[in-house]
């Protein structure tokens, strides 16, 4: 509902309206009740839609597939050795766009995720995972003609983990850590 009422906005409002596919790689980490993760490497997809509303102000919402998670999981009751944790989602960005030089803008926004697959090693993990994931994106993005680069850090807000679940779970929050760079080409609507 959100993402609508900003496209409708943007669609009275905005100069300029684009859609740029984009993908790109990622490096994620749980941070929280985890100790001696290390960062998994993975892909990001997907499409945002934007438009300026002034020179140097524009909004993006958008619908991204990211693969995140971590390497060396502990062990545990239920998987014995360490493992990688692998979450897939479905994340819309809503982005707010400062340029402070022409070209170059800093943004920021919320996000939420759907997460759509959890694997750790070869066990299904979804049981173990909450369903939605919101986190706050900032970073940086430099536009070469129609060509973007595009650097964020996400902050995870909500937890990964659901409460103990049989003794398998952590009680404590663990949360997603991302740092994304993607390149992605504005495509004007």
């Amino acid at each position: 509902m959100i993402a609508a009422l900003m496209v409708a906005s943007l669609s009275a409002n905005a100069q300029g309206m684009y859609a740029k596919p984009m993908a790109g790689a990622v490096m994620t980490n749980l941070v929280g009740d985890v100790n001696d993760t290390k960062m998994l490497f993975g892909a990001v997809g997907g499409m945002e839609v934007g438009g300026n509303i002034t020179k140097m102000f524009a909004l993006t919402g958008g619908l991204l597939f990211t693969m995140q998670g971590c390497k060396d999981y502990p062990a545990d009751d239920f998987i014995n050795t360490p493992t990688t944790l692998h979450l897939n989602y479905l994340s819309i960005p809503l982005l707010a766009n400062v340029y402070v030089l022409p070209g170059l803008a800093i943004k920021a926004g919320p996000q939420v995720g759907l997460l759509v697959k959890a694997k750790r090693g070869d066990a299904n993990y979804m049981d173990f995972c909450q369903k939605f994931d919101f986190s706050v994106p900032v970073g940086l993005s430099y536009e070469i003609g129609d060509a973007v680069i595009d650097a964020r850090y996400n902050i995870g807000v909500t937890k990964v983990n659901k409460d103990d679940i049989h003794g398998f779970g952590f009680k404590d929050p663990m949360r997603n850590s991302l740092i994304m760079l993607t390149i992605g080409y504005k495509v004007p609507m």
